[in-house]
């Protein structure tokens, strides 16, 4: 679990994004801790995937400070964190090696061998093209990638979401087997039930704003329920004021 000694890992002031006439995300902040694993969750549209892709430096035209590590978002931060994306990002003609090869040529903390036991731990195939993977395999393969590098920060946007239930406990096990304790793991979900167990911290946000935030077990002594129910009281409570 996070301590509240914990330097900070991430701090976000004032950070508004829009897109054209509709807002991403307005005036949010937030302070997270290092050392620990956050659930970020919301429904769609809530500003999740907007705010991982800021954080990871792949998205422009933004206001705000936001700083990883006490840094800028730049090349500089880029170096320190692992992305997954909610999008595939590997051309189909790629087989699992081509894969392997383009990341290790890309990113200095790109760790081979971990990467090999989690292909393996996936049982993927070596000798099959890309274009020819479901969506569960093609979804092992970036997350066996992205949690081979020996990064500070990792960004996870919706991990689980293209697996089957079985495969889900076993992804979760993989991730946390090769997650780093000293680094930040941010995971945006739908599938709080699933992720509930591992998170140290969550955030529920909503149309580009905070609606609560906190460590997971005090939320759940306070509110007397666990972290799925209390998102869905939550949501419930605020779609009922709105249609008030």
């Amino acid at each position: 679990m996070t301590s509240s000694t914990a330097p900070t890992g991430i701090t976000i002031r004032g950070l508004t994004k829009t897109y054209g006439s509709v807002t991403g995300l307005t005036n949010l902040g937030l302070d997270l801790p290092t050392g620990g694993i956050v659930g970020l969750m919301g429904d769609n549209g809530a500003g999740k995937t907007t705010l991982l892709k800021i954080l990871a430096g792949v998205l422009a035209d933004w206001t705000g400070d936001v700083r990883l590590f006490g840094h800028p978002v730049s090349p500089q931060t880029k170096a320190f964190t692992s992305f997954l994306p909610d999008a595939e990002c590997l051309p189909g003609r790629y087989k699992v090696v081509d894969a392997l090869g383009l990341y290790a040529d890309f990113f200095a903390d790109f760790d081979r061998a971990r990467a090999d036991a989690l292909i393996a731990g996936f049982e993927l195939p070596l000798d099959r093209r890309l274009r020819a993977f479901s969506k569960g395999m093609r979804e092992k393969l970036q997350i066996a990638l992205t949690m081979a590098r020996r990064a500070k920060v990792f960004l996870l946007d919706e991990p689980i979401s293209g697996v089957d239930p079985a495969s889900r406990s076993v992804i979760m096990e993989s991730i946390l087997k090769n997650y780093d304790s000293e680094a930040l793991l941010v995971m945006s979900t739908h599938l709080i039930a699933d992720i509930e167990p591992v998170v140290d911290r969550v955030i529920f946000l909503r149309a580009g704003q905070v609606l609560l935030e906190g460590e997971a077990d005090d939320l759940r002594d306070t509110h007397h329920m666990s972290i799925d129910h209390l998102f869905r009281e939550v949501y419930r409570n605020v779609r009922q004021t709105v249609q008030a």
